[in-house]
């Protein structure tokens, strides 16, 4: 089943994404909203092995840089989710990590991932970016996607094992 591996992982990215910038704004908290596709990211890459999870970052991350309504520099969420897949690629070590083990990988993930896109926009200039209004951001993310992760990645990791079990930790 290898071969619908990459369809069902975009399919994840586009639901996610859909998710995330049509529904999650109804629910914002001070403007922020669940990365659901930094989850996706996260799953996969807990899940196979680490190439195809940082291929899927890069993908997530620009797809949402590209997805209205952004307003910053492309690249900067791809880059932060690429990053993001690597790190959780290192947590796995070819068995199945435990739920406490999933949930501190998406909070690592996610402080990174968000440090990462919030610093990479006072490098950049980005004028909706302050130095003083980072850490909230960051902290309300964090929050955010350690709530959504046992929704979230129990159901995309099966989905994920299932499509490819050679890779998937046993």
């Amino acid at each position: 089943m290898t071969h619908l591996r990459w369809p069902v992982a975009l399919a994840a990215v586009v639901v996610a994404l859909v998710v995330q910038v049509s529904l999650f704004p109804h629910v914002a908290w001070h403007g922020v909203v669940p990365n659901l596709c930094l989850l996706v990211v996260v799953a996969a890459a807990l899940t196979v092995e680490a190439p195809f999870a940082l291929l899927l970052g890069f993908t997530a991350g620009l797809a949402l840089d590209l997805a209205p309504p952004a307003d910053h520099v492309a690249g900067r969420w791809a880059l932060a989710l690429t990053v993001a897949a690597f790190l959780a690629a290192r947590v796995r070590q070819d068995q199945k990590p435990s739920a406490l083990a999933v949930v501190g990988t998406v909070a690592a993930a996610s402080f990174v991932a968000t440090s990462l896109f919030a610093l990479s926009g006072v490098l950049l200039r980005d004028p909706a970016t302050s130095v003083a209004g980072l850490l909230e951001v960051v902290l309300v993310a964090l929050v955010w996607d350690v709530l959504l992760t046992p929704f979230v990645l129990p159901p995309l990791m099966r989905l994920f094992a299932r499509l490819d079990p050679q890779w998937a930790t046993s």
